[in-house]
């Protein structure tokens, strides 16, 4: 049974769709462990903390720097012997020695297909902002292995979305987040925890 740390920083609706799946038995071979929140008082740690999980608040405000806040992250992710971290909704910015700590043990969903409306500054409602300024049809999710490059690790799943006539950046979240993100992300989830996950060059491969 492998640990799954999960990273927050506000209401964790990505996180109670892991919640959700480990309940109903979607998530084989693992569990979550540990939500650490990057701020006190994020509706993330309530969500965890109803259902009987360990939480940790990290302040970010806390840290002079990066490098001082990704050393106590790294920290704390060794004490709760991590296996899988799981970013949900987590707005901080680390350096490059947690995920070098960690490679292709940390994921991280993107409300897009990715290479599109991804990068630096695409988040939140700025990502679902460019999509319709740029009239796609189609948007989506994706779930990635994280890396030093921002959104820039190897794809394990995508789902697309259709884009609405009358659709506002927050409707648009809205249907991505049900209709792909909290799908996608408990079972790239699972995937990992059995052991399908293969990496190769770069790219991520589901295994059979």
């Amino acid at each position: 049974m492998l640990n799954i740390v999960v990273l927050v920083s506000g209401g964790g609706t990505n996180l109670q769709a892991l919640i959700n799946a480990e309940k109903d038995g979607k998530i084989q071979n693992g569990r979550i462990c540990c939500v650490i929140s990057s701020k006190p008082g994020a509706y993330a740690l309530e969500r965890a903390q109803q259902n009987g999980i360990k939480t940790r608040v990290l302040n970010r405000k806390e840290y002079p720097d990066v490098a001082s806040y990704s050393q106590a992250v790294l920290a704390a992710l060794q004490e709760e012997q991590a296996d899988l971290v799981v970013y949900a909704g987590f707005m901080t910015i680390l350096d490059e020695s947690v995920c070098s700590a960690y490679p292709n043990r940390m994921m991280n969903v993107h409300p897009a297909l990715i290479p599109s409306f991804c990068g630096k500054g695409f988040y939140g409602l700025h990502v679902h902002e460019a999509a319709l300024e740029k009239g796609v049809k189609l948007t989506g999710a994706t779930v990635h292995f994280v890396t030093a490059v921002c959104d820039g690790g190897p794809i394990i799943l995508q789902k697309a979305v259709p884009v609405e006539n009358g659709d506002t950046p927050e409707t648009l979240q809205k249907r991505v987040m049900e209709q792909a993100e909290w799908e996608i992300l408990p079972r790239a989830v699972s995937l990992f925890c059995e052991g399908k996950i293969k990496v190769e060059n770069g790219l991520a491969y589901v295994l059979d």
